[in-house]
């Protein structure tokens, strides 16, 4: 355990919608229907301390060690991923997401741009373009795109970069290459989408480059549009509500890469390109920050992507280059970190880029799945 409060955390449970326990028997088959494709490593056992699925673990998405993990301390206690940078049924290529839903994680497979990473020699890059839902014993029992391949038509995606589970069991997926934020049911089929498919911009109904997209209560959808260096909230019939920076400026937000709202109504923002977590009102004032470059031993531009607020009040960073997922109280003082600062590397305490991390059974400011309502 990393912390004993985070491990009182209470994980509600319950079977049922298509992300319950008749999926993982029904569909176990569609992983390899769905286009999933070999890779050369072996599989990774999933399980190899049985302390999987505790509240209060760490779940990462260690994205250029190719794979998902739970931490607990920092101890690995669960993983998907083999390290191949060949998408297949028992890899995942730069994950960028990833969230446990009862005993199934749900993960991004974003993929690899060409030179980015070590971890990916092809000259043309690495790419996924899955969307999975994976068991604890590493089997994936439903997924959404094919292994590899990149496209718009049915049942494709280009570079999805967060996928949500939704109350009523569809998944919203943030798919950031075709500049698009669409729901799919389990038939694969798009039940609502915001952005014109393929074609970025920051008109109405246009995104640039996605990179996250969360259900609120009251049934809106907030996204974090990162080329366009805003956070919006639409409605369902795609209209504006809210608007957090803007297209020509950088010194609000610079590539925000996340936003959740919190339950007092202010939303959390990963500004990633400007180094930094903020916390802003609905009359968008900043209320909090926290700046990732300026702590001791951090590189010029780490790039946070991810940041969630925890039940406690303290926040989980995903200081993603300078190797680290650290939690931060709303002093600003670290109080965990997994990973090294500095050092890439997949042993013992290491992480490679780390997209997203979030704490088993906590979902403050996240859209709640079915199973934990």
């Amino acid at each position: 355990m990393w912390r004993k409060d985070l491990n009182s955390i209470p994980t509600r449970r319950r079977t049922g919608g298509w992300v319950g326990a008749a999926l993982a028997v029904a569909c176990v088959s569609l992983a390899g229907a769905s286009g999933a494709t070999s890779a050369s490593a072996a599989p990774v056992a999933p399980n190899p301390s049985g302390r999987f699925n505790e509240p209060g673990n760490v779940l990462i998405a260690d994205q250029f060690n190719n794979r998902v993990i739970e931490v607990r301390g920092h101890d690995v206690v669960w993983q998907f991923g083999n390290g191949s940078s060949v998408a297949g049924p028992h890899s995942v290529v730069g994950p960028n997401d990833a969230e446990r839903i009862g005993d199934l994680t749900l993960i991004t497979g974003t993929g690899i741009p060409a030179g980015a990473s070590s971890t990916c020699d092809n000259p043309m890059g690495c790419a996924d373009n899955r969307v999975l839902l994976v068991n604890e014993h590493g089997d994936i029992v439903w997924q959404y795109g094919s292994a590899g391949v990149t496209g718009s038509g049915f049942d494709q995606l280009n570079a999805p970069v967060q996928s949500t589970a939704l109350p009523g069991g569809d998944v919203l997926i943030t798919d950031q290459g075709n500049a698009r934020v669409i729901e799919v049911n389990r038939f694969h089929e798009i039940m609502w989408q915001y952005g014109v498919t393929g074609v970025p911009g920051d008109e109405a109904d246009q995104l640039n480059n996605p990179n996250s997209a969360e259900l609120l209560p009251n049934g809106h959808v907030l996204i974090a549009d990162e080329s366009n260096n805003r956070v919006i909230e639409v409605t369902r019939s795609h209209q504006i509500v809210w608007q957090y920076g803007s297209p020509p400026e950088t010194s609000v937000l610079n590539g925000p890469a996340f936003a959740s709202r919190l339950p007092n109504g202010h939303t959390l923002i990963s500004d990633s390109n400007n180094n930094r977590v903020v916390e802003v009102t609905t009359q968008k004032v900043v209320v909090w920050s926290y700046v990732t470059n300026m702590r001791p031993g951090s590189i010029a531009d780490p790039v946070p992507t991810r940041a969630v607020r925890l039940a406690d009040g303290d926040t989980l960073i995903s200081d993603q280059f300078n190797d680290q997922v650290i939690a931060v109280n709303p002093h600003g003082e670290i109080i965990y970190a997994q990973g090294q600062i500095q050092v890439a590397g997949n042993g013992f305490d290491q992480l490679n880029a780390p997209y997203d991390a979030k704490v088993i059974g906590d979902f403050t400011g996240l859209t709640v799945p079915l199973w934990f309502r």
